[in-house]
């Protein structure tokens, strides 16, 4: 659905964004991850005409952003909550952005309904609370029934029941054939419906894969206390399995929890306890970004 090429963005001597490219497949959520200043904001800019790249282009079914005839049509986008003006209601807003698309004016009461405001319908958008005010963009970004949403941190200001709303109705929007593109600082929320990930750091891509690809490149470990210790050691050690000894428990890497216990079983080792762990997509990214994470904490 969206093809990326060779996007690259400088400010001065600073390089934003360096030969970003990948793809983003059409009923599917992919997560767009990196580290505070990888990027990620201003690729999105240019992915809606917002921002000129230096060289590259973005492609909606082939064709380039600023060509599309009806791009309201095509992509629904949320890059900044601050969209609004304060003095305006949020039906009225609506109204304002409708008629700069021409989308008909009843699509208004819908997207309202859709995203939970349609008692708020009459309230100025200067008095609503940051959540508020991302279900009000969204609700702009779903009024022309585009096929794309491109959403930059939609889950900032929601709280816990917003935020699962949002991820059923983005995951919703997906399963009807719609292309999801989020950016999201939420790791652990994002694993929960992502499909796909694009991984950024200094402005370059590491990674373009699905979330189970990115989840494989963390070792699992298994964690076993026996009284057998040693000669449990010796039975790893002679099938080439990584492990580490101390006292009664072995730490054993590159192996399931099934393998181990079934080599122990077959030994007639006793087994006290065992269990197996594995790292979380957050602790995989960050090893991923940490060599090119600009704002580090220490």
């Amino acid at each position: 659905m969206i093809t990326v090429s060779g996007l690259t963005k400088h400010y001065g001597d600073r390089i934003a964004v360096h030969e970003m490219s990948f793809d983003v497949a059409a009923g599917r959520v992919t997560g767009f991850v990196g580290p505070n200043g990888a990027g990620k904001s201003t690729t999105m800019r240019m992915m809606v005409g917002l921002t000129r790249p230096d060289h590259g282009d973005v492609r909606y079914h082939g064709v380039p952003y600023t060509r599309l005839l009806r791009p309201a049509r095509i992509v629904g986008s949320v890059l900044d909550t601050r969209c609004m003006h304060p003095g305006r209601t949020a039906r009225n807003h609506l109204r304002a952005t409708a008629a700069l698309s021409a989308i008909p004016a009843d699509r208004i009461d819908e997207v309202l309904r859709e995203v939970g405001l349609e008692s708020a319908a009459d309230q100025r958008a200067g008095s609503f609370s940051l959540g508020m005010r991302q279900r009000l963009a969204l609700a702009g970004a779903l009024l022309g029934e585009p096929e794309v949403l491109l959403l930059d941190e939609p889950s900032n200001g929601l709280d816990p029941d917003g935020i699962r709303w949002l991820r059923n109705s983005l995951s919703a929007f997906a399963a009807r054939g719609g292309t999801v593109f989020v950016s999201s600082h939420l790791i652990g929320e994002l694993e929960m419906f992502a499909d796909d990930l694009i991984v950024v750091g200094a402005g370059k891509l590491l990674a373009a894969e699905s979330v189970s690809s990115t989840l494989a490149r963390g070792r699992s470990t298994v964690v076993v206390r026996t009284p057998q210790a040693a000669e449990l050691g010796g039975l790893l050690h002679r099938g080439d399995i990584e492990f580490s000894i101390s006292h009664d428990r072995l730490s054993v890497h590159g192996a399931t929890a099934a393998t181990v216990s079934q080599l122990a079983f077959d030994h007639q080792i006793r087994v006290v306890e065992i269990t197996e762990t594995s790292r979380s997509l957050e602790e995989i990214l960050l090893e991923m970004t940490s060599p090119v994470t600009e704002f580090a904490s220490v």
